[in-house]
Order: C-alpha cells, then structure tokens, then sequence
C-alpha cells in the first residue's frame, strides 16, 4: 500500500529526495489480518500528515497512479467510502469488531484501556489535511472539524472535517516560527474559566495570537497514569515547557500540565509530572508501537524522552474519579439545537412537584439479588438477607448509579433494576434521579429520558426510536432530526428510565425475540424494546427500570448488571412524613394531633412504612380532624379505605362505585392497571370518578387515558367487586384468598392486596363498611358470601399452612375482626413456628405477635433469614408467650447492644435468656465471625460485675456443623477453633461437608490441642478433610483426653496410610467410650488393616470399625472380617 499526499510547511517528516510535489513512504505488500498489521514494523503516523492552514492555491495536483502490486487511494475517495461506511450496518458492525481487536490487543494488564485514549485523541484528527479538497456532498455533511470528544465510539465511524483555530486540552502543542509571536501568556489568561457541567465551550476560551496559518495549535490529550518529562532546554516560565530542536519541523513545543484552570488560580509549579502510559516493548520511552521512535525527536535523548515516575495516586471517590474522566469526554461545543433541547430536557425534569406529593423522604437503597424460591422452582424472588447483613448503597442515589456505571463493559448496554413492592414509592425514585440530573448531580450522562412503561403499551407499528425518546414521555419533546442525530453518537452518555416495568408483560416475547430493528426503520413497540434489551439499539446506553419483584418479566432481571431494592419508612421517617404532610397542608395546628391518632393504631404505623399508605393514612386523618376533636382513625386497612371512599361514593351517581370496581377488577385479572375512557359505563360515572380523584390521568397518557392513583385502591375497588357481585360464584370465592392455591388453573393473584380487603368487607359490620359504601340494598349476596368464607377459615389447619400463607391467613382474620375467625385461627397455631426464608416487614411482625399473644400458649419462633427489622424482633422477643427464639446471630446481639445502651434491662435479660443457636451450621465465614462476636459477649458479659454465669445460647450448645468447602474452610477454621473451647456442652462437631473442608494436618494439629476442654463431646466428624499420616498422628495424640466421653469418631475418605493407621491402632485401646469409628476410603494397605485388627481384639467396648478400602485385597479385607465380625466391609 503506498500514500502518496503534498508535503505541509512545517511537517516535521524529511523531504524525499528528487521530489518537492509528494512524499512516498514505501511500507511494503501489508497482507492478512489487522493483526498482522498491528503487529507489524509499520508506523500509522507515517500515513498521516499533520496540515497546517495553508493556501493550496499554486500546488500541483495530488499525483494518482496505480501499480498491479499496490492500491492506491485519493481523498476525495477516501471521504466517499467514509461516508459508504457511515449507511452500512454490516460495515459499521465489522469496524467495531476491528475496534474491539485493537483494544484486546493494546490493553494494558496495570493501565487498562490508555492504548484506546491515545488513538482515539491522535488518529482521527490528523487524517486529513486542514484545506484537503472534498466533493460538494461531503462538504455539506461535514462543515465543523470534531473535537476528539466528539468522535463516535467506534473510533472507525469519524467523518473528517474542517480544524477549529484553537483546542484546549491537558497540553497545548504548537509549532513557533517566531517565539516573539508567541508569547508564554499565564495560564489564567489562557484559560478563563471552568466549564460547566463537565463541558469545554470555546468560545469560553481565549485564544492564543497566532502568527501565520503555519502555526495553528493542535491538542494532545494523555490518559491517566503517572510519567515525567524530562525537560533538556532552558528554564521558561513557571507550568510552560519549552521542547525546540532541529530537524522535526517544529521550532517550539509548548507543554502544559494540569486540569483547566480557573481564571483566579495559580499556574502549577515547575516540577512537571504528568500521567503515565504503556510502553512499547521495542521502542523505548514509546507509549505505543505506533509512536515514533527518538530519531523522530532528535533532540530529546531517548532514554530520557519518558520515564515512570514514582508518583503515588491519590485515593478518590467514585464520583471524583468519574468526574475527572467525563471532563475530557464530554463534548467540547455542541449545535445551537442541540444546547436548546438539552436546556429545554433539563427544565422539563428540574420542576418538583407541589403539594403533599412532592414530600420527598429519603430512603434507603439496598444492594439486591434474585434468587430461586424454592429447588423444586424456576420462579426467582427478592432474596430476604438478614437485618445486619443488608448492603446500603453508599452515597445515594448519584453514587449508586456511578458505581454501577463503573464496572460496565465497553459498548455495552447496562442495565440497572430497582425493585419494590407496590407503594413504596418507585416512581417518586425515577423522578428523583431525572431531577437529579437536571441539577448536575449525574455528570456521566449527556441526556436523561424518563418513560412510564404504561405509555408503552399501545397498538400499532410505525414507531422509531426517536418516537420512545421524544413523543412516549410524560411531557413530549420537540427535538429535531439533528438533535436525535447527535444523542445516538454517544449512546454511552444516555440513561432511559422505564418506569413500572411490569406493566410491559402486556408486550410479552421482546426479551426472547429472534431480531430487533435498525436504528431508522419503523417498528412496533414491542420491536423498539426487542431492539433496546437485546443491545442492537442504543448499545452502550443505561437502562434504568423500577419494577416490582414479581411477575414474569421480573424473571429475566436476574442477569441484570445492578439490582437496588427500595426499602420503605422507618418508624421516624413515618412521623416526620406526617408531620411535613400537614405543614404542606397549612394545617400545623393539627400535627401534634395527627401523630396522636397514628399512634394509637399500632397496625396503622407499622403499614406507614409504605409511603403509599402513610399517605392514605394522612389524609383520612385531615378529613377526621376537620369534623371534629373526637376523631379516631380505623384499627384495620378495610377501614382505612372505607373511611377514604365513603363520602365520595354516596355524593356519586347511583351505582358509579360498583361500575368502578367492576373495572378495576377486569384490568387486574389482565395485569393492567390503566383505562380508556370509552370503558366507562356512562359519561357520568367518568365525571364523578375524575373528580373525587379515583382515577386520573397518568404522566405521558393520552386524553383518553385514566389510571388509578395507587395500586391497593385499585385492589380495594376490585375486592369490592368479589364482594358485590352476584356473577362470581359461590364455591369460587374462596380461590380468590389465594391461601390454599389450586394445582390445576390456580389464581395468580397479580392483585395481591384483594383477599385482606374482601374478608374485610365480608365480615366487618355492614352499617361502617359495605353499606356506608353501596348502601344496604346494595349488600344482597354478602350474607351468603360470608356464610362460605367462615367454612371455608374454619376448616383450614393452620399449623399445616406454608409460612407466607399462615401470615397471610392471620392479616385475613385481623382484617374480618370477627371473634369466631380469629379464635380459631390463633387456637391452631402449632407450638413451633418456623419463618425461616420468609421475609417479614413490620405488619407481619406486628400481627404476628398479636397472634401469639392470643393464643395463650408458649411457643418457640425461628425468625432467621426473614429480614426483620430490630423493633420487630424487639417486640416478638418480648412476649412473655415467646420462650425460645432463633435469629440471625449479628441481628439478636445488635439488638443487646441496643437495648444494653437504653437501659432495658428486663427485656435485655429476656432476649438473652430466650436466644438459641442450637444447632448451628456455620456456612459462610461470616458465620464464623458472628458465633465469635456471640463469644466475645459472653466473655464481656462474665466479665462484668452486675452480671454473671454463661449465656445460654453459648452454654446449650450441643451440636456444631462446619461446612465452608475447601476454598473458605482452610482459612475459617483457626478462627472457629480460637473458640471451640467456650462451648462447654458440645457433643457433636461436624466437619465434614460435600464440597470438603480440607482442613489438613494443620487444622486437626490444632482442633486435637482443644480436647482437654471438650469434655462432653461424643462425636467427632472429620471425613473428607485431606488428613495424612501426620493428621493422624497428631489426632492420636491429643485423643486420649476424649477417652472418657467420645462414642462416634469418623475419618471417612482421608489420606491416611499405614503409619497413620499404626497410631490410630495404638491409640484404640485406650478409647474405653468408643462404640464406633469410620476409617474407610483412606490409602492405608493389607499392614496398616491388620494392625487396626489386632487393636480392635483388644477393645471389646468398640462395637464397629468400618475399614473396607480400595488399597488393601479383598480377599485381606474377608479374612480380617471372618476374624472378627466387628469389621464393618459396606
């Protein structure tokens, strides 16, 4: 391949001899791969000549020819077959696929990805020539030179254009014919302001005086990464390097370190370091293969051109460190249209909303994950991790989202899930981060878009892509086609915001379809998100999703990049909300009054940790305070809504409830949860409902469409359906409390509020329920709906019932408040009540312990792995019907440090006596940890002088299993042995697992030292540890101390040979407890099996020995056996 180009004044590459028109560079046939041309000797800047603005007027032609053994290419040709490039899919596919090459074989092991920096900032800006001729068409397509941050991705998308006169960057390169043209002017000078939102603007720059067009600046960017110029010329002025010398080309390079400047800071002192890049293997003092080499700086000595300095990085956050990397990628000057529709987006989501809904409380974020529910299930759920163990997502809402976008691949689609039940609000948290945004707070992200996913679910199919950024929004955008243009260059710097994900399941099979559709080619909806979730639209944007953790589409978030979980009020946050409520009310003088009425419902306040509720809640109290000083809000959830939609049912027209309700059931049972308003009965049923706020008008809907301001009204209005209609069958009523699930064609119960509500409605008095609602004509088939589901309760077994389903029948009975129900509910609770995975919030702790304290009997709970939450484990703890419990360990003694510091000393004393552990399975090395916290209590507890004697979790402990398998075990065990000894009671420790401890003659050396203090132990399991001879030794050393107590003790499948099985052999007689003891799959042969034999005619206590072998004859092993019938072969 041969370039042939006119030489520039001032290009620092030699004149070719005999010719002043072009300079050849002969690289020789470069066949194969791009690899090969990687790899070769070729230097790429030899291809490339640097342009000063010069007049071309008076040159000669470009010279074109052509040779059978070379290709040779204009640029006028070179320009068309960018623009070829630019329309073709395929192409562009296949560039990217070079551009993926080029960094697998430039990355750096220590600095990753600084290959693809340098490249991307010196390749594609010194292509062309400043004043090459181009075609018309190409021209008119191209007008402004890019900056590099302004190039694709795919760095082999560039379009070449036209040079700017100035480029501001890290340092500032010019060649200086004349230095007093040039004057070192301060730093503040040059650079007179910061940019804003991490953008470099030009026209905020002033421009150096340049002497000729000869001398025009051009930028360098370098990467992180620490190394030092060493500079060989004279001093010049402080933070301004001088490089001159001959033969380059280039009579002055001026170098500045640092970060743009403000105009009041000082210039950065002379000791110049700058940040470090990899070096070529055959080029020293290069950074790349693709550098030049010293002959091309002749003045700089080559050992001397770049050396690592010894620099330590400083430590920075993750917003700092994504900052200061955004500076330098963000687009430097972006269209007149593109600034008006970014100031316009910002605008759009900087507005907050008024009144009490835009109280916003902050919350929780919790790092989550997707588990199975069950072994025998596909289905995954939220995994419940215990209180202690919940991992915060630090920082917020703006570090959660840069610390995820950190670890994201290059050019790839990232998606991040936030999930959370209904009510706890998700949307709230979607127009958060889009304000967030519009206030700067999310500086990695150019453009933010914000979509209700109910806006998604329409007909048709002639959607783009620019339709779901611009037209299906809450608020439609005007954008036009060369705004859409520059937002799909740098899809990385997009967040899309899909909010209420599940509301998609009506688009089912876009996850899973073959194809999905070319950036301009009209599609259905369902095609636009097969294109965006299967990144072949947008690839490398963030998806940001809030769903609910259940549902079908939910399923396929397990692979998600980033999974948030919502968390709901605290009990704090619960009262502040209602205080902040009334102030935004101007009702202050009704706040102390309102936190009065809440906290005389318990039940209530622990549902206020929805915010959804803890509104309900305030405004039923606003409407009760208003009438009058003897208020008192209701003591169940049926009441609540009842309270809420009383009034406004009986100013409404005649059966406008029930015609609700029959809607709100139909577009549950098709998990939908908006409406047309041609659905509607009447005009007027639709005036009524819109105007006492029963349905509304959702952000970015039609006019024609309504939705339902919460979820649980809509499951309140579809219960009250069940409960009205006569068309729902008898015996079909009780499939709807979803308690007893069918095998065959079961509910799903997508309305998961709706059997609380209907039993509520069933049972509770109709004169201040159904009747102050539909009136008492309306009631006709509720007696005999509530005769079949009192049968129906009664006859269920409690203490059969899966733990989900028991609490979910005991929130049931609560809400019937009916006598007969809840005794009967309560008498049948089985004495031990396992919750052990099940995840308890605060109304099923609280309706929980009023369950038990009915009851009136004793019981012992398991409340491990349910996520409960310290007051409610607080308040279970100190029932006096509660006398033992089982918890997370790290959870039950943050709860005695808690208490200990309030001074609770009862119910400290009550919660240590009631704790137990038994058995314990340490599984994990935090539960290696945690049992050594609960020892290191127990020591600081009989330290003290008010207390005395040993904890009873501690002292009962009875049996230990170890299984952390062979990666986690060798390192756990020392800490598990260090306290061993404190527990007193042992009689079984259980080593062996499936995976293997592998715990070596290291660990038993060390378990056999703690013997003389193991004084009750009565089986001892060390299978499958990786014991040798030396293990065995060891043991049989230290177990004469077990003489007295030990019964059972196991080496299954060990290492043990002959000399091993000696000790063993020797030690045996003086076991005089043990009954029987496993030596099988060991390595030992026919000697070490005889001498085990002749030990065992020596025990006549030793009932068992279990020896059978693959190293040692069968015929051995038989003879052995009909010896001594002791001798177990199985």
């Amino acid at each position: 391949m041969r370039c042939l180009a006119p030489h520039p004044a001032g290009s620092y590459l030699s004149e070719p001899q005999g010719s002043s028109q072009c300079a050849t560079m002969e690289l020789g046939p470069l066949e194969g791969s791009y690899l090969e041309l990687l790899n070769s000797d070729a230097d790429p800047l030899c291809l490339y000549h640097i342009y000063d603005q010069m007049d071309l007027a008076g040159e000669e032609e470009i010279e074109l020819y052509s040779e059978p053994d070379t290709d040779t290419i204009n640029c006028d040709q070179f320009s068309r077959l960018l623009c070829d490039m630019e329309g073709d899919e395929e192409t562009r596919e296949a560039y990217a696929n070079i551009a993926e090459l080029d960094q697998y074989v430039f990355q750096d092991s220590q600095l990753e990805g600084l290959s693809k920096d340098i490249f991307k900032h010196i390749g594609p800006d010194e292509v062309i020539g400043d004043s090459m001729e181009m075609p018309a068409e190409v021209g008119q397509k191209s007008q402004k030179r890019p900056f590099p941050e302004e190039l694709p991705a795919d760095l082999k998308h560039w379009k070449p254009a036209e040079p700017p006169a100035v480029v501001t960057g890290s340092f500032l390169v010019g060649p200086v014919s004349n230095s007093s043209t040039l004057p070192c002017l301060p730093l503040p000078t040059l650079f007179n302001q910061e940019p804003a939102s991490g953008r470099m603007r030009l026209e905020e720059t002033n421009q150096m005086p340049m002497p000729s067009s000869s001398s025009s600046l051009s930028c360098l960017n370098l990467p992180e990464g620490p190394i030092q110029f060493v500079p060989t010329v004279s001093t010049v002025p402080q933070g301004l390097w001088q490089i001159s010398g001959t033969g380059t080309g280039v009579s002055s390079i001026f170098i500045y370190h640092g970060e743009v400047p403000q105009a009041s800071q000082v210039p950065p002192p002379s000791g110049l370091t700058v940040h470090g890049l990899p070096t070529s293997p055959d080029r020293p003092g290069s950074t790349s293969p693709f550098a030049p080499s010293a002959t091309d700086l002749p003045s700089m000595p080559e050992p001397a051109l770049i050396s690592r300095a010894n620099v330590t990085e400083h430590k920075t956050s993750p917003t700092q460190r994504q900052a200061a990397g955004e500076v330098s990628n963000k687009l430097p000057k972006w269209p007149e249209s593109v600034e008006q529709f970014y100031r316009s987006l910002q605008d759009t989501y900087r507005a907050e909303p008024t009144g009490p809904d835009g109280i916003l409380m902050e919350v929780d974020l919790v790092q989550a994950r997707l588990e199975r529910s069950s072994s025998k299930s596909l289905e995954r759920e939220l995994a419940t991790p215990d209180w202690a163990e919940r991992q915060l997502a630090q920082g917020g809402l703006a570090e959660g989202l840069l610390a995820a976008k950190e670890h994201r691949r290059p050019r790839e689609t990232q998606v991040i899930a936030m999930l959370g039940k209904a009510g706890q609000g998700k949307s709230y948290w979607a127009g958060a981060v889009s304000r967030a945004w519009a206030c700067g707070r999310l500086p990695q992200y150019d453009f933010v878009f914000s979509v209700p996913c109910h806006c998604l679910n329409r007909p048709g199919d002639v959607y783009r892509l620019q339709d779901l950024l611009f037209s299906l929004g809450p608020r439609p955008l005007v954008a036009a086609d060369e705004v859409f243009s520059h937002i799909v260059k740098r899809p990385d710097r997009i967040l899309l915001i899909l909010d209420a994900f599940e509301e998609l399941e009506a688009q089912d099979g876009f996850l899973h379809s073959t194809c999905g559709p070319a950036l301009a080619e009209p599609c259905s909806l369902r095609g636009l998100l097969a294109g965006l979730f299967q990144k072949k639209l947008l690839r490398g944007c963030t998806l940001l999703l809030t769903a609910r953790p259940r549902g079908r589409l939910v399923q396929s978030l397990s692979k998600a990049d980033a999974l948030f979980e919502l968390s709901g009020f605290s009990m704090e946050q619960a009262q502040a909300y209602v205080m902040r409520y009334f102030e935004c009310s101007g009702m202050t003088e009704h706040q102390d009054r309102a936190l009065a009425l809440l906290r005389d419902r318990p039940f209530l306040l622990s549902h206020s940790h929805s915010p959804t509720l803890c509104q309900a809640v305030c405004q039923l109290s606003e409407a009760l305070l208003e009438l009058g000083e003897d208020a008192e809000l209701p003591s169940t959830l049926t009441g609540l809504y009842v309270g809420l939609l009383g009034r406004a049912a009986l100013n409404g027209p005649p059966g406008a409830l029930a015609e609700l309700a029959k809607l709100a059931w139909e577009l549950g049972r098709r998990h939908q949860s908006t409406l047309q308003e041609n659905q509607f009965p009447s005009a007027d049923v639709r005036t009524w409902a819109m105007a006492k706020g029963l349905v509304q008008h959702p952000p970015g809907a039609t006019e024609s469409e309504l939705a339902f301001p919460s979820f649980l009204l809509q499951c309140f209005l579809g219960a009250l359906w069940l409960a009205l209609s006569g068309e729902i069958k008898d015996k079909e009523l009780p499939q709807y409390l979803a308690l007893t699930p069918r095998k065959k064609r079961p509910y799903d119960n997508w309305l998961e509020g709706v059997p609380r509500f209907l039993t509520g409605l069933i049972f509770q008095p109709r004169a201040r329920c159904l009747g102050a609602l539909v009136g008492p004509s309306a009631t006709a088939f509720a007696d005999r709906k509530q005769k079949v589901l009192a049968r129906y309760l009664k006859r269920l077994q409690p203490g059969t019932l899966r733990a989900r389903q028991l609490l979910e029948l005991l929130h049931c009975a609560h809400e019937a408040e009916e006598a007969g129900i809840w005794q009967h509910v309560v008498q049948e609770l089985p004495a031990r009540l396992s919750f052990l995975g099940t995840r308890l919030t605060p109304p099923d702790a609280h309706v929980l312990g009023k369950a038990l304290e009915a009851a009136g009997q004793d019981f012992a709970l398991d409340l491990r792995s349910t996520g409960i939450d310290p007051s409610g484990l607080g308040s279970l703890v100190g029932l006096s019907c509660v006398t033992h419990f089982r918890a997370a360990l790290s959870d039950t003694v943050a709860l005695w440090e808690s208490l200990r510091q309030h001074g609770e000393t009862e119910l400290l004393q009550a919660a240590e006596e009631k704790f137990t552990i038994e058995p314990f399975k340490a599984k994990s090395l935090k539960d290696v940890e945690d049992l050594g916290k609960l020892v290191q209590t127990q020591r600081t507890r009989s330290s003290s002088e008010d207390t005395a004697g040993e904890l009873p979790a501690v002292r009962d402990l009875k049996k230990l299993e170890f299984a952390l398998g062979p990666i986690s075990g060798p390192q756990a065990f020392p800490k598990l042995v260090r306290i061993l000894t404190a527990f007193s009671s042992l009689q079984h420790l259980d080593l062996d697992a499936l995976s293997e401890n592998k715990i070596g003659d290291e660990g038993v050396s060390q378990l056999s030292a703690t013997f003389p203090q193991l004084k009750s132990l009565e089986t001892l399991n060390l299978s499958q540890n990786s014991i040798t001879d030396l293990g065995a030794y060891k043991l049989a050393e230290g177990l004469p101390s077990l003489a007295a107590s030990l019964l059972r003790l196991s080496l299954y499948n060990n290492c043990i040979c002959d000399m091993g099985a000696e000790s063993l052999a020797r030690v045996l007689p003086d076991m005089v407890s043990l009954r029987v003891m496993d030596v099988q799959y060991n390595k030992f042969t026919a000697a070490g099996a005889q001498q085990l034999a002749a030990s065992l005619r020596k025990c006549p206590h030793v009932e068992t020995l279990a020896m059978w072998t693959p190293t040692i004859p069968f015929s051995v092993q038989e003879h052995l056996q009909q010896q001594d019938s002791r001798i177990s072969l199985r």
